[in-house]
């Protein structure tokens, strides 16, 4: 048995499983994908996009990289919006991080060499911008979820200020970013309620969100 006869065995009992349970499903998924959804997540492997938000395949285009980023040069990223966005007309971008995130936890302890480095300097900059919060806090796992989700704070501003997203709202699209967060511990996610339908409202929404998520007035 080879390193991948596991996996072809898995795939044969899953295609029968679906063919099975949804009549005609492998011949619509065939003919188009009309996703309502872009999820922007990481690649942590415990994180799956489709399971945990109970969708099936077609229905959700997904888009994953080491700590949930949206970086302005980052041309895959913004490949990927570009398409979900102007040929598949979504109507959600789901920004989504997770509590625990490994990236996270490297850019905190700034531990990391090589290439890796370079990309978790965008979270060492959204810490560095809250020192004072982060340092005030004992913990290590509550330093971690505070910059989970103020990494998908800054994710979701990136979406929204992108060509993208500011040209598909000013066409009059319907179009809302939102910000999740998932906890591995329970299999549940949580609404960070930063959900952004116009460019007009995007600064007073996170400047709400980064005030409750740190704790501090606005």
């Amino acid at each position: 048995m080879t390193a991948l006869d596991k996996l072809f065995e898995n795939n044969k009992k899953w295609s029968s499983k679906m063919s099975q349970t949804h009549e005609g499903f492998f011949e619509k998924l065939a003919s188009q994908q009309k996703p309502e959804y872009l999820w922007i997540g990481c690649s942590d492997s415990r994180v799956p996009a489709n399971e945990l938000i109970g969708l099936l395949p077609g229905e959700v285009f997904v888009h994953r990289n080491v700590a949930n980023m949206v970086i302005h040069t980052d041309f895959n990223c913004l490949s990927v919006m570009q398409y979900a966005v102007e040929h598949l007309k979504v109507k959600h971008i789901i920004v989504c991080g997770h509590y625990g995130c490994g990236g996270v936890q490297a850019a905190i302890d700034n531990s990391t060499e090589g290439f890796i480095n370079n990309w978790l300097h965008h979270l060492r900059d959204i810490y560095n911008t809250h020192a004072d919060a982060f340092d005030a806090i004992i913990d290590p796992s509550e330093k971690n979820d505070m910059l989970c989700e103020m990494n998908v704070i800054e994710q979701v501003k990136n979406v929204c200020r992108s060509t993208v997203v500011k040209e598909a709202w000013k066409k009059g699209q319907d179009l809302t970013v939102h910000g999740l967060i998932y906890n591995i511990g329970n299999g549940l996610l949580q609404d960070l309620d930063i959900s952004v339908k116009c460019f007009q409202n995007l600064k007073s929404i996170i400047r709400k969100g980064v005030s409750r998520t740190l704790n501090v007035e606005e």
